[in-house]
This record gives structure tokens, C-alpha cells and sequence, in this order.
């Protein structure tokens, strides 16, 4: 390390990196802290009972037009690994490739993308027998599609139908068109971005990028899109149709960037205060709460459950294989 000047020396650069690496970690757990202080105030203002009340007031045909919509939004969204089957050229069946998907979704909605996008699809696809570089590109992949879609419909939401801010958020709705319009040029440059780099084929850190055709790139944004919006309808059926159905959608949106930025697992607590803060003028706030606990029910606990069920059966089937793989290698030496 070079001397300075004045005969010191400049402090080496790991030094630097670990101490801005706790400065951003101690500023994010100030941000985390005011947020979890936000909620927990707003929720001892909250007659739970009330609430809960509304919940069992909800219509039935409500509940079961709600969970129809979330079944094909799951379903919609197990698609996308296949985008990556397409990408890497693995020929593991279509059936086998969604089941690992909605797997994966179910607990990344409910415990973080470390858990679900990640460790679940390398140690389901791992024991598929799928290398780790290609599981790594179909996460790659799938989380393109899904944030490509994200961008056209928030771009549509934000832009044509913002909603109204309250007037204490430095952010007013002049500034969600800006990032309506910004989201909107992004997703259209990532799909002219795979029509002009199509077959080039690059690498960071090691890892192979290779970017999808423009026909593939197309059908991501459609699907993920779609999906957006099955999930703005699955919120809009439970609030019985009181707010129409871009403002809902736009709100939904705006709880998703939240929940990134608070990075709390599921979005817990930070979807209900982005909604009671910006649909609470017009929905009482029990009727309010009562819709977004039945959403997480039908939408993030009921298929956790599912997809748990699905993982033990799959971890069973696994060790059978083994077994079986095992008893046959025995054999073959006993006769050999």
C-alpha cells in the first residue's frame, strides 16, 4: 500500500468496503425500525374483532371468485421457469418444472427470496439433476419475466390512473406518472434489448448471460403481465368492487415497491399500511383490513400449505429414488 504525503498511508481498501457495508446495514435497520414502529402504532389503533367480523361478512361467491383468480395467478406465474427450460435446453418435463415453481413461489411469498426464489429452486432443480449454472439462469430468467411485467402494468397504472398520495408523502401523483412513463421506456428497451442482442452471448462473474429472442421476450412481459393484473383482481373482488379497479391495482403496486424496500418476508404489515393509507378515505379501515387479511389468507397462506404438502411428498419421492438407486448398484455388484 503506497504512502500519502504527509507520511500515512490510506487505509486499505477491504477496511473501506466493510465500513461502508455496516453503514448501509445500520441504515437499513433505522429504516426497518421506524417502519416496524409505523405498523405496530397503526395496529394498536386497530379493533382487531371488528376486523375480524368483516372477514366473516365477506360473501362467499366473493371468497370463491377471489380464490379462483389466485389459483390461476399461481398457476400463471409456475410458467415462468419454463422460459428458463427454453433458455438452457434441460429436459425436464413441463408438469415437474411448475411443480418446482409454484414450490418455490409459495414460500418466497411467505419467508423472502432467499428462501423461495433460491433455495428451493437449487435444491429442487439440484436434485433433478440440473447443474448449478443452470438453475442460476432460470432464476435469472424468472425474475425477468415477472419484473418485465411488473413494469408494463405499474407503467400503465402509475402513468394513465395514479393514485392520490396523501399530502404528507413527499411523493404526489405528478411524480408516479414520472415513474409510470420510467417504468414504461424500461420495459420496452429490455424488449429491444433482446431483439438487438439475441444469440450474443456474455459472462459476469463467471456466469454465462444470454439474453431471450424477441418472441420469447414478448410472451415474458404478456404472461407476467397478465399475472400483475390477476393479482390486482384477486384484491379488487374482496374489496367488492368499491374502488374501481386501476386504483386498486395501482395501490397493489405501490405496496409491492414497499415491500422491497422494507424487505420484511411476505410484505407483512407494510401491503396493509401502503392500503389503509391510500384507500382508507373511501373504505372503512376494518372493512379495509378485513379484505387484505382474507387476500393473504387465500393468496399466500392456503397455497404455502399446499406447496408444503407438495415439498414433503417430493423430498419422499427423492429418498425412494436414492434407495432405489442404491439397491440396484448393490445388486449389480453382487451379480457382477
Amino acid at each position: 500500500e503506497p504512502a500519502g504525503r504527509g507520511g500515512g498511508s490510506a487505509p486499505p481498501l477491504p477496511v473501506r468496503a466493510s465500513a461502508w457495508r455496516w453503514a448501509g446495514r445500520g441504515v437499513l435497520a433505522a429504516f426497518l425500525a421506524v417502519v416496524g414502529t409505523l405498523i405496530f402504532r397503526q395496529a394498536q389503533t386497530i379493533e382487531w374483532s371488528q376486523v375480524l367480523a368483516a372477514v366473516g361478512d365477506l360473501p362467499v361467491l366473493t371468497v370463491v371468485a377471489a380464490t379462483v383468480l389466485a389459483a390461476a395467478s399461481h398457476a400463471l406465474y409456475s410458467t415462468y421457469d419454463l422460459f428458463g427450460r427454453s433458455l438452457t435446453g434441460h429436459t425436464l418435463g413441463t408438469g415437474t418444472v411448475m411443480g418446482v415453481t409454484f414450490i418455490s413461489y409459495a414460500f418466497n411469498l411467505n419467508l423472502g427470496s432467499m428462501v423461495g426464489a433460491l433455495a428451493f429452486r437449487y435444491r429442487l432443480y439440484g436434485r433433478l439433476g440440473l447443474k448449478a449454472d443452470q438453475i442460476t439462469r432460470i432464476v435469472g430468467m424468472s425474475l425477468l419475466t415477472n419484473w418485465s411485467g411488473y413494469l408494463l402494468v405499474a407503467g400503465l397504472a402509475f402513468f394513465f390512473w395514479p393514485p392520490e398520495l396523501p399530502p404528507d408523502w413527499r411523493l404526489d401523483s405528478e411524480g408516479l406518472q414520472i415513474f409510470g412513463a420510467i417504468a414504461l421506456m424500461l420495459a420496452a428497451g429490455y424488449v429491444l434489448l433482446c431483439a438487438w442482442a439475441h444469440g450474443r452471448v456474455g459472462s459476469i462473474r463467471g456466469h454465462r448471460i444470454e439474453l431471450p429472442s424477441l418472441r420469447m421476450a414478448l410472451a415474458q412481459v404478456m404472461v407476467a403481465s397478465l399475472n400483475w393484473c390477476l393479482l390486482g383482481g384477486v384484491v379488487w373482488l374482496l374489496l367488492q368492487g368499491r374502488v374501481d379497479y386501476p386504483h386498486v391495482l395501482a395501490v397493489l403496486l405501490c405496496s409491492v415497491v414497499a415491500g422491497l424496500i422494507v424487505r420484511v418476508p411476505g410484505g407483512l404489515g407494510v401491503l396493509e399500511a401502503i392500503f389503509v393509507a391510500l384507500l382508507a378515505y373511501r373504505i372503512p379501515q376494518n372493512e379495509l383490513l378485513a379484505a387484505l387479511l382474507a387476500y393473504r389468507g387465500i393468496y399466500y397462506l392456503l397455497p404455502l400449505l399446499l406447496a408444503s404438502v407438495a415439498y414433503a411428498v417430493t423430498e419422499l419421492r427423492a429418498r425412494k429414488l436414492r434407495a432405489a438407486a442404491k439397491a440396484r448398484g448393490a445388486a449389480r455388484k453382487r451379480y457382477a
